[in-house]
């Protein structure tokens, strides 16, 4: 009978290893660690209001499929991040899980061989192998959350996360949020509201208990204090873009209303390059330009970026360009080195230009 009741569509049943596991497998050295909280103390700052002469910029590919071109563009990034860290903050994309429309590549946590055949655990392995490079390199580590088990097993290597627009409404994400112990940015809805986002930000700065696991991968109860270090990023939606000055303003004035004063973060793909990756450049380049004449409720940037421009569609079996996004658009290494150079000297002009006349 049970049979009949039971797993009526499901092929298998599989255990994964535990977090515990992966983490000694792959440990965090004390060092590491140290960079990990520094990084998360530098976003807070921003956050906060204490440094104001900077902007956080979150800066990568759209999503990590190869883990040689990851490690690459990290080293490259390392080596601008260095020249503009004056001017910005410079954190790594490195996102592992990817939600899907209907159906896809799921990411590399999901499927870390990229041929269908769903290897988990693997896929934690690899994904935690890859941010311990990225960190030991100096350069802080972003990602999103999707599933709420993931960061029981990296967590301890990343310096910011997002809760996405598709899961930002979800209640299981708003309770992960909660818990989260660096600073998240909760995305606006598909439709470019902002009413999920801002109750997703209510909902996560309040203590919540939830299902999850613990380190032992056994399933727990989960009760959280609240995450403080929350904040909304406008990613434009609904055929509208929302990253123009008005738009910034009547975002923080909806979270003033709620007495939450946080600034916000623009990301400039998405909705607001209306899917064309290479809008992505003036998107930044407007932003920074009312964060210099004075509107301080901006905290930074979320870029989608790669070694090559552009992507490409992923099959199993197919072989694939080097560098270049199986997911979103992406623009190149050039580009991207271009920008962060003209953004840093936009903002050290300005700093300079008040400077003088103070």
């Amino acid at each position: 009978m049970a049979e009949l009741i039971n797993n009526r569509n499901i092929i298998d049943i599989a255990p994964l290893p535990s977090p515990r596991h992966i983490q000694e497998i792959l440990p965090l050295p004390d060092e590491t660690g140290h960079m990990v909280l520094q990084a998360r103390q530098a976003i807070r700052d921003i956050l906060q209001g204490k440094d104001t002469r900077r902007l956080a910029v979150i800066i990568g590919p759209c999503s990590i499929h190869d883990p040689e071109a990851a490690i690459q563009y990290a080293e490259q990034l390392k080596q601008v991040a260095d020249r503009v860290r004056d001017h910005l903050l410079v954190i790594s994309r490195t996102y592992f899980e990817k939600p899907r429309t209907t159906v896809g590549w799921k990411g590399l946590i999901n499927d870390p061989k990229l041929d269908g055949s769903c290897d988990i655990g693997g896929g934690f392995e690899l994904a935690r192998s890859i941010l311990l490079k990225i960190n030991q390199l100096g350069v802080p580590c972003a990602t999103e959350f999707l599933d709420p088990v993931t960061p029981q097993y990296i967590s301890d290597l990343i310096s910011w996360s997002a809760i996405g627009a598709r899961t930002t409404e979800s209640q299981t994400h708003r309770e992960m949020a909660s818990g989260l112990s660096m600073p998240v940015g909760l995305k606006n809805g598909t439709d470019g509201g902002l009413q999920v986002a801002l109750n997703a930000m209510i909902a996560a700065r309040h203590p919540q208990s939830f299902i999850g696991v613990n380190a032992e991968g056994v399933t727990s109860i989960i009760k959280t204090n609240g995450n403080p270090d929350r904040h909304i990023v406008l990613r434009g939606g609904g055929g509208r873009v929302n990253y123009n000055r008005k738009d910034i303003s009547d975002a923080v004035q909806c979270l003033a209303k709620e007495d939450i004063r946080r600034p916000v973060m623009v990301d400039c793909s998405h909705g607001n390059s209306e899917k064309d990756h290479t809008r992505q450049v003036p998107v930044a380049q407007s932003v920074v330009k009312q964060f210099i004449e004075g509107q301080a409720a901006i905290m930074g940037l979320l870029i989608e970026s790669n070694l090559k421009p552009g992507n490409q569609k992923w099959e199993v079996g197919k072989s694939l360009k080097w560098g270049v996004s199986i997911t979103d658009a992406c623009i190149g290494w050039e580009e991207t080195e271009h920008l962060l150079d003209e953004l840093a000297e936009t903002l050290d002009k300005s700093a300079n230009t008040t400077a003088v006349s103070g």
